[in-house]
C-alpha cells in the first residue's frame, strides 16, 4: 500500500539477536554492543570474554587480542564477571564451524566499563540451584535459565496477542478493583487505603477486593464486542503452598458471543493452544536455555517431544461422569489418597492420573453443577456445560464454560446458593437487555508457560513471586 514503510530507524544499540540474525548478510564492523559479562578468560596473546544483554539463551564471544604491554594487561585485569561492558569498533569474524557462527574481534582500547561489581557478585560462572537463584530476586534473572523462562513468557503472550487478532477478539482491560467474589470461594484480598484504615471507613464506600477474575466485566464487554480478551493480574488468598499456587498470577480469559456448545469452546481452547505450540517449535532455537539445571527441569529434548506430541491428534474429550468410572476402576487397582466420588471436585493426583492414563491432554465436561461457580449453564442432568483442560505432570490449566444466559433460571441459582442478588444485579442485568448465548474461558499464565517450558515450579514463570507462606520484601 502506497505510505507504508518498512522497520523505522532508532539510535539504539545492536542487540545480539539482531547479531545473530544478521549472519547471512553481516557487517565488517560493530561500531558499538553492550551487554554483561558472563566470563572471562586470559591468555598470553589474547583473552576472551562471554557476554550477554539478555535478548538470546546464547553469549557473545569477543576475542581481545594482546600486545603484551603492562597497560593492557592491567585494562583486562580488571574485567571481572557481572560487570557492564561498551564494546566498540569490534570487526566481524566469521566461525562458520564452531557453534557461535562468529566472534567479535577488538582490542583493549575498545573496551569501557560501564557499571562496577561488588566483590561478593553471587552469579559466578559456576552452577547454581533454582533455590539459590529464587534466594535472589534482584540477579536471578540473570541466569541463562531463568531468564531464557522471561523470553519464553514472552513470545507466549506474543503469540496469544497473534492468534486472538486472527480471530477478531478486542484485547480489553477490565479492572483489577472489584465489589466481590466472582468466583464464589470466598479467597479475597481486600483492599483499603492506609488513611482510612484508622476511623474504619472504606474509600469507595463499601468493601473492595483485588479481582480473582475478570470473567463477569468480561461478559459486559463481550454484550458489545461479540469477542473479546484480556491478560490481567489476579489475586487469590488460597492457603495452598504448593508448586502449582500462586497468590499473585497472570490471566487469560475471553467471551464470546453465539456460542452455545461446550465442544465449540474446547475445539477453540485447543486450537489456541496448538497456535503456541507451533510458535514455539518455529522459534525453539532461540527459546529454549543453553543452561538447564539438574533438577526440576526438563531437558530440551523432552522438551520439544512434549511439544511435537501436542501437535500429533485431537485431544480425548471426557464427560466428568466418565472420568469418574475410570478413576474409580483405577483406585480398585491402586487406592487413590482421596476416593473418586460423584458430585465432588476432581483432586490433583486424580487429574494427574488421568492426563497419564490417556498420555494426552485431555478436556473434562460437564460437572455436577455444585462442583462448579453459579453462572455456567445448566445441563438437564444436575449438570452444567463447563469443562478443564487437564495436561500431564501438572493439572488443570484451563477452566471453562457456557454462561447461563436465562434471567429466570440464573436469579434461581442464585437464590438457591443463598447469594444476594443485589450485589450481582449489574451483572443479571445483562439477561434482560439483549442476551445471547455466550461462553468463555481462563488459563493460568504460569502453569502455562511453566509446563510447556518444563520447569516444575510456577514460581519461576514469573517475574517476582508471591505465594502462601511468603514475605514481600520488595
Amino acid at each position: 500500500m502506497p505510505g507504508l514503510i518498512g522497520r523505522l530507524p532508532t539510535r539504539l544499540p545492536p542487540t545480539f539477536k539482531s547479531l545473530f540474525q544478521n549472519v547471512a548478510n553481516p557487517p565488517e564492523k560493530i561500531e558499538s554492543v553492550c551487554g554483561w559479562i558472563k566470563s572471562v578468560r586470559l591468555m598470553k596473546k589474547m583473552a576472551f570474554v562471554d557476554l550477554q544483554d539478555g535478548t538470546t539463551p546464547y553469549p557473545l564471544k569477543v576475542i581481545i587480542r594482546r600486545d603484551g604491554n603492562d597497560l593492557d594487561s592491567q585494562l583486562l585485569k580488571q574485567l571481572r564477571t557481572g560487570q557492564s561492558l561498551r564494546v566498540k569498533d569490534a570487526l566481524w569474524k566469521p566461525t562458520p564451524t564452531r557453534q557461535q557462527p562468529f566472534e567479535l574481534e577488538a582490542s583493549v582500547s575498545s573496551f569501557q566499563i560501564i557499571g562496577q561489581v561488588c566483590d561478593t557478585y553471587p552469579l559466578q560462572k559456576k552452577y547454581h540451584s533454582l533455590a539459590y537463584l529464587r534466594s535472589n530476586p534482584v540477579l536471578k534473572h540473570r541466569s541463562n535459565y531463568l531468564g531464557a523462562l522471561m523470553r519464553f513468557r514472552s513470545q507466549v503472550e506474543t503469540s496469544l496477542i497473534r492468534f486472538f487478532n486472527e480471530h477478531d477478539f478486542t484485547k480489553v482491560s477490565p479492572p483489577v478493583l472489584t465489589s466481590g467474589d466472582c468466583e464464589g470461594a470466598g479467597e479475597l484480598f481486600r483492599v483499603e487505603s492506609n488513611s482510612r484504615l484508622t476511623d474504619k471507613s472504606s474509600y469507595f464506600g463499601a468493601p473492595t477486593y483485588l479481582t480473582v477474575s475478570t470473567q463477569l466485566h468480561l461478559e459486559v464487554l463481550a454484550m458489545a464486542l461479540n469477542r473479546c480478551w484480556t491478560l490481567t493480574p489476579c489475586f487469590r488468598a488460597e492457603e495452598s503452598d504448593t508448586n502449582r499456587h500462586l497468590a499473585e498470577f497472570w490471566m487469560l480469559e475471553a467471551e464470546m458471543c453465539f456460542v452455545d456448545n461446550v465442544q465449540d469452546l474446547t475445539m477453540f481452547a485447543e486450537s489456541m493452544f496448538k497456535f503456541v505450540v507451533q510458535q514455539c517449535l518455529l522459534n525453539q532455537a532461540i527459546l529454549l536455555p543453553s543452561v538447564i539445571p539438574p533438577e526440576n527441569a526438563d531437558d530440551s529434548e523432552t522438551i520439544i517431544a512434549r511439544w511435537k506430541s501436542l501437535l500429533a491428534s485431537e485431544w480425548p474429550r471426557l464427560t466428568y461422569s466418565a472420568a469418574i468410572e475410570l478413576l474409580l476402576k483405577q483406585h480398585a487397582i491402586e487406592e487413590f489418597k482421596f476416593i473418586p466420588e460423584w458430585g465432588k471436585d476432581l483432586k490433583s493426583e486424580h487429574e494427574k492420573w488421568l492426563a497419564s492414563h490417556l498420555q494426552s491432554p485431555v478436556f473434562v465436561t460437564d460437572y455436577p453443577r455444585d462442583c462448579k461457580a453459579f453462572y455456567m449453564k445448566q445441563n438437564t442432568d444436575n449438570t452444567v456445560a463447563c469443562f478443564d483442560l487437564i495436561v500431564p505432570q501438572m493439572g488443570e490449566v484451563i477452566g471453562g464454560s457456557i454462561r447461563e444466559d436465562e434471567y429466570d433460571t440464573l436469579m434461581q441459582e442464585l437464590s438457591r446458593r443463598g447469594m444476594k442478588h443485589n450485589d450481582l444485579e449489574w451483572y443479571t442485568s445483562l439477561r434482560q437487555n439483549g442476551s445471547v448465548p455466550h461462553g468463555g474461558f481462563g488459563l493460568g499464565l504460569e502453569r502455562f508457560v511453566s509446563w510447556l517450558f518444563g520447569a516444575h515450579n510456577i514460581r519461576d514463570a514469573i517475574p517476582f513471586h508471591r505465594s502462601a507462606g511468603g514475605s514481600i520484601d520488595m
